[in-house]
């Protein structure tokens, strides 16, 4: 009997102690991903921002990729840096890897560009300003 009870603790310790499969980070909803490929693509999870978005956005006040780019690249620097000081911390919780020499298109610079604004309204956290 200590036999089978030994055994089945030893199943049951490796089965607990193996590695998780196909398990996706549901920690934070609201994110914004840059997925890395031939194309680039931004995913925005927060399903408010979609309607702000739609609200907000015209084709009359479209700027050039040059213009989104460098708004990105000063408001992913005021991002990070807010992070690794734990500022705004209810908002802004992982790190945005946005290189500034790549180019991810209009679509997607445009994009986050509008995601900042809608962080900064939503949330009055500073960043492009």
């Amino acid at each position: 009997m200590k036999k089978l009870i030994l055994l089945g603790l030893v199943i049951i310790t490796a089965w607990g102690c193996s590695s998780p499969k196909n398990i996706e980070n549901t920690q934070n909803p609201k994110k914004a991903i840059i997925i890395d490929s031939t194309e680039y693509v931004i995913n925005i999870d927060d399903p408010d921002f979609d309607t702000w978005y739609m609200l907000r956005y015209s084709a009359s006040q479209d700027h050039s990729n040059e213009f989104y780019q460098m708004k990105n690249n000063y408001a992913v620097t005021n991002w990070n840096d807010y992070l690794v000081r734990n500022k705004y911390s209810r908002v802004i919780n992982y790190y945005i890897n946005y290189n500034p020499s790549t180019d991810y298109g209009i679509e997607v610079n445009r994009k986050l560009y509008w995601y900042f604004k809608y962080i900064e309204e939503n949330y009055r956290v500073p960043l492009i300003r």
